[in-house]
C-alpha cells in the first residue's frame, strides 16, 4: 500500500525523531529567517466601487476589503542552537542518495553554512543558489536586498539525484552569441535563479506571510528527486512543497507548528485525495483568527 501524504500540526523536531533513518529522498526547508521582526502579510480584495479608496486602469475607482492577516514573530536568543538539533534529524532521515535544500537569507546564511559543513561534511555541500527577485521597499541607505540563499547539500557527495535533463530551461541573455538552436531550445539555469516572488492579490497567493513561488519548489523536486519518491518540508507554512510534489507525482512530509500556517495548507489540500492531517481538522482558511 502507497503511502499517503502527510500534514502534521506539531513542533517539528517532535514529528523528526520519529521518522526513520534514511527513509526520505528529499529535504527542502525554508526556516524562520530571523530578522528580529514580525513577519505578517495582509490579504485584500478589491472590488469596483464609485465611492472606493484607490484608482485603477482608465481612472476606475475600487473599494479595498482587508480579509486577513496572517504573521508570526521571527526572533530567536539563540537561532544556530534552534536549528542545529533539527537539521542533525534531517541529515539522518535522509537517504544516501538524497540531497538537502536550506532557504535562508543574507543575515544568517553564513553561520548556517558553517552548521551544514560540520553536520553534511564539507564535501557534501554542492551548491549556494540565489534567489534573485525585484519586488518591495528599496531602502537608500545600503545597497536594497533582493535575493535569498539557497544551501544545497547531497548525503553522499559522489551519489546523489540530479534530473539535468528534465530541468526547465530558461532563455539566454544573448541569444545572437549562440545560434538559433541553442536560442531555441534555450539554456539550464545556472546557480542564479530570476523569479518574481508570489504577488499579493495573484492567483498563486494564499496570502501566508512567506509563501515561496511554486516555480523555485517545481525546479528544486524535479531536479532532486523522482516519481513516486518522498519529499520533506519541516517548516512547511502554507505548503507550497506539497503543492509541487503532488503536480510531481512525489509523497510528501510537511509539518508545521503555526495554526495559521495549518489553516492555509487545509485550504489548499482539503478536498485531494491521498491526505491525511495529522493533530488537526483541516478547517480552511477563514482570514485573521
Amino acid at each position: 500500500m502507497t503511502q499517503p501524504n502527510l500534514i502534521y500540526y506539531a513542533d517539528n523536531l517532535d514529528v523528526l525523531r520519529t521518522l526513520p533513518s534514511e527513509s526520505v529522498d528529499l529535504i527542502y526547508i525554508d526556516p524562520p529567517f530571523n530578522t528580529g521582526k514580525i513577519q505578517s502579510r495582509t490579504r485584500i480584495k478589491t472590488t469596483r466601487d464609485t465611492y472606493g479608496d484607490r484608482v485603477g486602469f482608465k481612472g476606475q475607482t475600487y473599494r479595498t476589503t482587508k480579509l486577513g492577516t496572517t504573521g508570526y514573530t521571527d526572533m530567536f536568543d539563540d537561532y544556530i542552537g534552534f536549528l542545529e538539533p533539527r537539521l542533525r534529524e534531517a541529515h539522518r532521515i535522509l537517504s544516501l542518495n538524497g540531497s538537502f535544500y536550506f532557504h535562508i537569507d543574507y543575515r544568517e546564511v553564513h553561520y548556517c553554512k558553517i552548521l551544514l559543513d560540520e553536520i553534511f561534511g564539507r564535501d557534501c555541500f554542492l551548491n549556494e543558489i540565489i534567489w534573485a527577485y525585484d519586488y518591495g521597499a528599496r531602502t537608500k541607505k545600503k545597497w536594497p536586498a533582493k535575493h535569498d540563499n539557497i544551501l544545497l547539500y547531497a548525503k553522499t557527495p559522489n551519489s546523489y539525484t540530479f534530473n539535468v535533463d528534465e530541468i526547465d530551461r530558461i532563455p539566454y541573455m544573448a541569444p545572437g552569441l549562440v545560434g538559433p538552436e541553442k536560442a531555441a531550445r534555450g539554456k539550464l539555469p545556472t546557480d542564479t535563479w530570476w523569479q518574481t516572488i508570489v504577488p499579493p492579490g495573484g492567483n498563486e497567493s494564499t496570502g501566508y506571510a512567506t509563501q515561496k513561488p511554486l516555480a523555485v519548489l517545481k525546479r528544486i523536486i524535479t531536479a532532486s528527486s523522482n516519481a513516486g519518491e518522498i519529499v520533506l518540508d519541516f517548516f512547511a507554512g502554507s505548503g507550497t512543497t506539497g503543492i509541487a510534489a503532488r503536480e510531481l507525482e512525489r509523497r510528501f512530509i510537511l509539518i508545521d507548528n503555526n495554526k495559521l500556517a495549518l489553516q492555509a495548507m487545509a485550504t489548499r489540500f482539503t478536498g485531494l485525495s491521498g491526505i491525511d492531517f495529522e493533530g488537526f481538522d483541516p478547517i480552511p482558511y477563514q482570514g485573521n483568527t
